[in-house]
């Protein structure tokens, strides 16, 4: 049986692709392997967000192909975000790869890779094994992402709802990359979770670039509900689901009724990511982001209204074209007060096709790198400081399975967000149960289950 390799980059939907991309190879006799040293096929699902995961991606592609000096046959294949923003160019680097699949194209990779490993291994002599690059667009991709291969006792798992995004920040390639915002629909997205769900699957989170834009160019809105909403209460009635979640939303997508959900659907997880890019209006106006601090600001005191105990987490990025003290400051100061629990600090990086990319006045890397640091220690102090606050308190675990890096402990994930781990031989993965937190470091919290 042929064996495959997959490594992803970036963020949760590239993982979601991955699966979908590992269960039809297995559907068609692969097996996936956990180590490139077994492989006969190593893919690299990559991402373009910043130019550092592209540098990652192919230097990982160089160091695989070393592995051809005693494997000759070996399929090597780029996939995702980077290989449709580069296409036919990443045929022209010192690796020479097999294989570059784009965003919309994730379906045919288990028949590209069965062609490509076919021809490599008959080696027949009127079979030239010539390199597939498929970047191009096709009506309702969005919909061939809904298959997954669960590993024992997996308890939760991603659904992609959509893909694209229409919303042209100037600092970001998604739209190049994924192309335009289409949506599935709310009964294809239902019966995935309830499939899900009667394979062990607790908890499900929901995926989108923007994900609480889903369906407003295809569905319209129900009263004073968002197509969002209306998923949101669908897949929330699916009987044995335990939790939900989704990611990642924009701001300008939050209007009441989403708000209001997080108050009216207790398995709706208190949990927001809400990325906040700059605290300077002057900023978020150049990065066509559509709302304003003070705006941002009464969205999270709305949030915390409707649900108390929310968790806001946030992306920011320092070192934006032009970005003055005055400007970094302002950020520096809605962290403080807004008190996130915890915060993605990004350094601005050069995108091609994007405005920002050609803007004057590019920050310099050390003035990046400063203030890359400078924000991140402020805000870990203010989540050390959050979950120093938690010690003694009860909270609600969902059991994942072993802890990465103690495989003589489990982890799970609290409702709102946070890693915990703990010691305990009588739960398993998939299981929910209170724990009593008794440390806190970094960003971890440790515990005990409580007795019953």
């Amino acid at each position: 049986m042929p064996t495959v390799y997959i490594k992803t980059y970036g963020c949760q939907m590239n993982e979601r692709d991955s699966v979908q991309v590992g269960a039809m190879l297995a559907e068609k006799g692969f097996r996936l392997v956990p180590n490139e040293e077994d492989a006969d096929v190593l893919l690299l699902n990559t991402c373009s967000v910043r130019d550092m995961a592209e540098q990652k991606a192919i230097g990982k592609m160089g160091m695989l192909a070393r592995l051809r000096k005693t494997r000759p046959n070996l399929v090597l294949g780029y996939l995702g975000c980077m290989a449709q923003s580069r296409g036919a160019e990443l045929l022209s680097t010192p690796v020479p790869v097999d294989l570059v699949v784009g965003t919309q194209k994730f379906h045919r990779v288990a028949e590209y890779v069965e062609d490509l490993y076919r021809k490599k291994t008959e080696a027949r002599i009127d079979d030239q094994c010539l390199p597939i690059v498929d970047v191009s667009e096709e009506n309702d991709s969005q919909s061939t992402i809904r298959d997954h291969t669960l590993k024992a006792g997996q308890s939760s798992a991603f659904v992609s709802i959509m893909q694209g995004c229409n919303m042209r920040c100037t600092f970001c390639i998604v739209p190049d990359t994924r192309g335009k915002e289409r949506s599935r629909t709310i009964a294809d997205i239902v019966e995935e979770v309830r499939q899900l769900v009667s394979e062990g699957v607790k908890e499900v989170t929901l995926l989108g670039q923007i994900v609480n834009l889903y369906g407003r160019h295809e569905f319209p809105p129900i009263g004073e509900k968002s197509p969002f909403v209306q998923l949101l209460e669908a897949v929330h009635s699916v009987p044995g689901l335990r939790r939900l979640r989704f990611t990642s939303p924009h701001p300008i997508g939050f209007r009441d009724d989403l708000v209001g959900a997080f108050a009216r659907l207790p398995n709706l997880m208190e949990h927001v990511h809400l990325p906040l890019q700059s605290g300077s209006d002057r900023l978020l106006k150049q990065m066509r982001r559509g709302y304003t601090a003070d705006k941002y600001r009464s969205l999270v005191k709305k949030l915390r209204e409707a649900r108390p105990d929310i968790a806001i987490t946030t992306d920011i990025i320092v070192g934006y074209p032009g970005e003055t003290g005055e400007d970094y400051a302002a950020t520096c100061a809605l962290v403080e007060e807004l008190r996130f629990d915890n915060a993605f600090i990004f350094r601005y990086s050069k995108r091609k096709n994007t405005p920002a990319a050609e803007m004057e006045n590019q920050i310099p890397e050390e003035t990046k790198e400063a203030r890359n640091q400078d924000l991140l220690a402020r805000v870990n102090a203010i989540v050390s400081e959050k979950l120093r606050s938690m010690v003694g308190k009860e909270i609600e675990i969902l059991c994942e399975g072993k802890s990465r890096n103690n495989p003589d402990r489990l982890c799970g994930r609290t409702r709102t967000n946070r890693i915990a781990v703990f010691d305990a031989s009588e739960a398993k993965a998939g299981d929910i149960f209170p724990l009593i937190v008794e440390e806190a470091s970094g960003s971890t919290l440790y515990g005990k289950i409580k007795a019953p």
